[in-house]
């Protein structure tokens, strides 16, 4: 299923859409999000979607970037990113008016949960990244508020813990694995005592972001960046730099916001298809499907399937840097 949105955007020839020149762009309300994430921490591929959410950031409100345990990953890692943003900001600009400013993705920037949280339910007080969710999900807006997780859930638990009200005002989209070993009492604690919560728990299916599809020519996870991200701007110098090849793992929660039903998790989309389950009436997880695993991980293939697809579009908007 394609949504409202990109039906109706297509509409338009995808040269004028693609540079914010259609005089219906603003009619289009953007889909609000906050990212949680452990930049900074063990693991460089944060930097790297970070990068590529960046390059989106005027199809989407972002109204939040929470700094999330586990390790040594902090706020000024994400500011490193905005800083880097601020370079290529007036390129970005020039192609469409709708790229937020490097001063507004600061100001929506904050520190989240330095440490896992401790027992069953949380009992520390709440942190700042948590305020920012409770505070975005309070406004008086009609659209759901979409939480991101590429980190531990800590901070989320924390928002339900101290504002259990807003839980029908948000929509989480966690990737776990890795993530949930470093926070399981935070995952475990949403998981059941919040069993009604719109929440899509990726264990596996990320994994076709850089397992499996198309990888032919310049679509490999090394080739690709050497050709489209290298030498591009300052964000694309940054990416090279934190690393040389696409893992990119946390990506599908943004390519799933991009292209295809976000309420529907259960369609197609650029970020995965997932399967609800009998824990609650809004929980989606992988699909277990054996024609949908790649290399052992469930529903990878209903992220690998569109590579070729997603990656040409990102090297579109990464052509504005050179």
């Amino acid at each position: 299923m394609i949504s409202k949105n990109v039906f109706y955007l297509s509409l338009f020839p995808i040269d004028l859409l693609f540079f914010g020149l259609t005089s219906c762009q603003h009619k289009v309300p953007k889909n609000r999000i906050i990212v949680s994430t452990d930049i900074g921490g063990s693991d460089p591929d944060d930097y790297q979607s970070l990068v590529h959410l960046f390059l989106y950031a005027d199809t989407l409100e972002i109204v939040g970037i929470v700094s999330s345990p586990p390790y040594e990953g902090r706020k000024e890692h994400i500011l490193e990113v905005i800083d880097a943003y601020k370079k290529d900001y007036p390129k970005l600009i020039a192609h469409s008016k709708e790229y937020p400013s490097p001063k507004q993705l600061r100001s929506v920037s904050a520190q989240g949960a330095i440490e896992p949280q401790e027992g069953p339910s949380p009992t520390s007080d709440i942190s700042e990244g948590a305020k920012l969710i409770v505070e975005e999900a309070k406004k008086k807006d009609s659209r759901p508020l979409y939480v991101l997780v590429w980190g531990s859930l800590t901070d989320v638990a924390q928002a339900l813990h101290f504002s259990p009200e807003i839980k029908d005002k948000i929509r989480v989209y966690a990737i776990g694995s890795w993530n949930t070993v470093q926070d399981t009492n935070a995952r475990n604690y949403i998981f059941e005592q919040h069993p009604d919560l719109w929440f899509i728990e990726n264990n596996t299916t990320f994994r076709g972001m850089y397992m499996g599809g198309y990888q032919e020519d310049d679509y490999g996870n090394e080739t690709f960046v050497s050709a489209h991200i290298k030498d591009h701007g300052t964000l694309g110098d940054l990416f090279y730099g934190k690393k040389k090849d696409i893992k990119m793992g946390d990506t599908p929660s943004v390519l799933y916001m991009l292209h295809g039903d976000p309420s529907d998790p259960e369609s197609s989309s650029w970020g995965g298809q997932f399967i609800k389950t009998e824990h609650g009436p809004n929980y989606w997880t992988d699909m277990p499907d054996p024609s949908l695993v790649e290399n052992k991980r469930n529903g990878a293939k209903t992220v690998n399937k569109w590579r070729k697809e997603f990656l040409t579009d990102w090297k579109n908007r990464m052509d504005i840097l050179k």
